[in-house]
């Protein structure tokens, strides 16, 4: 399938939606009163300190919604409000956070069910609304909301689409994407959706195995057993990891996506030389700082 060619068609149909519904200072509104609070204003405003008798509240001075999540909780509540009375689905949590999934189930948004692990989409009919989450949707799903007719709010937070165009300049090279991620996360399914050849490895210590792989070789049962879980169709680690290119699920963390890069291009130079890295190895900027802004606000609290 020319998954490049498809969504190109598909972002032409009148029944895709990717921009609101223009209803942003109603949702803004309704928004501001649902997830923001005057005291966490106050602990900031104050230096991020509130100093309570003996007690000290710390807030981290990077939390809460980055701005792909703000963006499609937005999108999502527009879509309600634009579709009062027709039938609206999800096709998973639109992002990981229970109260905000429970808040769209009050609005009457109804999520995709999973049955023996595979979503159940017999329940969506012609017509029906279906938002795409934060996190993307297969291309898979996307052919087969746009085969029954459905009228579709693509949410997926831009920083995802720019992995999804990088898996597919590794495709159209014929490099194996290696992309960092966890293989069962739906950002990671949707992303593995777009490649040619893949391969989710989940941190660094997976990634040293590849590495030492390419350059010494191994047991290919072994390293097929290792990753079945997370490999394309047809892997062949003997022949798949000769041209490679880096990709990542973008709430992994960025020094570790980083390290891994860095590992591959070590690898690839010492097995191909330095002339001839770019023949062997691509690597494009797709890392999203979010979560390791998060992480480092986290850290200089303890």
């Amino acid at each position: 399938m020319d998954t490049k060619a498809f969504k190109r068609s598909l972002q032409k149909s009148d029944n895709y939606h990717r921009k609101g519904f223009g209803h942003e200072a109603e949702v803004t509104s309704q928004l501001e009163s649902e997830y923001q609070s005057s005291l966490i204003e106050q602990i900031r405003a104050n230096n991020y300190r509130l100093q309570q008798g003996d007690v000290t509240i710390r807030l981290a001075e990077a939390f809460g919604f980055c701005w792909g999540v703000e963006r499609a909780v937005a999108m999502a509540y527009e879509t309600r409000t634009h579709f009062p009375n027709e039938q609206i689905w999800i096709t998973n949590e639109i992002i990981h956070n229970p109260s905000v999934n429970q808040r769209l189930r009050e609005m009457s948004v109804g999520f995709i069910a999973v049955e023996d692990g595979k979503k159940d989409f017999s329940v969506v009919g012609a017509g029906d609304v279906v938002i795409l989450p934060a996190f993307g949707a297969s291309v898979q799903e996307m052919q087969l909301l746009h085969e029954k007719d459905c009228k579709i709010v693509d949410t997926t937070c831009p920083w995802v689409s720019k992995v999804w165009n990088t898996v597919e300049k590794h495709k159209k090279k014929e490099y194996t994407s290696i992309i960092h991620g966890k293989y069962k996360h739906e950002e990671t399914v949707a992303t593995s959706s777009f490649a040619g050849k893949y391969l989710v490895l989940l941190n660094l210590q997976q990634a040293e195995y590849v590495a030492n792989y390419i350059l010494n070789g191994g047991n290919r049962d072994e390293f097929l057993d290792k990753f079945k879980n997370a490999i394309s169709v047809g892997f062949d680690p003997e022949q798949d990891l000769e041209r490679i290119g880096i990709a990542n699920q973008t709430t992994m963390l960025k020094t570790e996506t980083e390290q891994i890069g860095k590992l591959f291009e070590r690898t690839m130079m010492k097995k191909y030389g330095t002339s001839n890295l770019n023949d062997h190895f691509q690597s494009f900027n797709t890392i999203c700082d979010a979560t390791q802004e998060r992480q480092d606000a986290m850290l200089e609290l303890v």
